[in-house]
């Protein structure tokens, strides 16, 4: 199983990216964090990489249960959602295959949390389209 799921949009950069920041609010996550990672790779390394954007997504009901059921599992948070130019020239979106990861978690009570967290990502990928 892929720990990635990956969704082609058929619209453009900017506007996957004002899509998703309406998407994600309405899905009840916010917006904590955004990583320009072409500006930063270009910054630090003087290299050129097709645009991509990280937001940092954050859901604070299932965050807290999820902290509740294992503090650890902080260090998969938050939510990241990257948009990215492929090299074809199309906008694609990625997020975390949360229910690949929890196979490899020994903690049962986290599942039903992780599976609310898919549910909802999922839901706000098939929007995009």
């Amino acid at each position: 199983m892929e720990y990635a799921i990956v969704q082609n949009v058929n619209t453009d950069f900017e506007t996957t990216v004002a899509k998703l920041r309406a998407l994600l609010p309405s899905n009840g996550f916010g917006i904590l964090t955004e990583i320009d990672v072409s500006a930063t790779l270009k910054k630090k390394l003087d290299v050129t990489y097709p645009r991509t954007l990280i937001l940092g997504a954050c859901n604070p009901p299932i965050a807290h249960q999820a902290l509740l059921a294992d503090p650890n599992i902080a260090t998969l948070m938050p939510c990241n959602v990257v948009v990215r130019e492929n090299n074809e020239g199309g906008v694609e979106v990625a997020i975390g295959n949360f229910s690949a990861m929890a196979r490899m978690m020994p903690n049962d009570a986290l599942a039903p949390v992780i599976d609310q967290a898919q549910e909802r990502m999922d839901n706000i990928l098939k929007q995009l389209v």
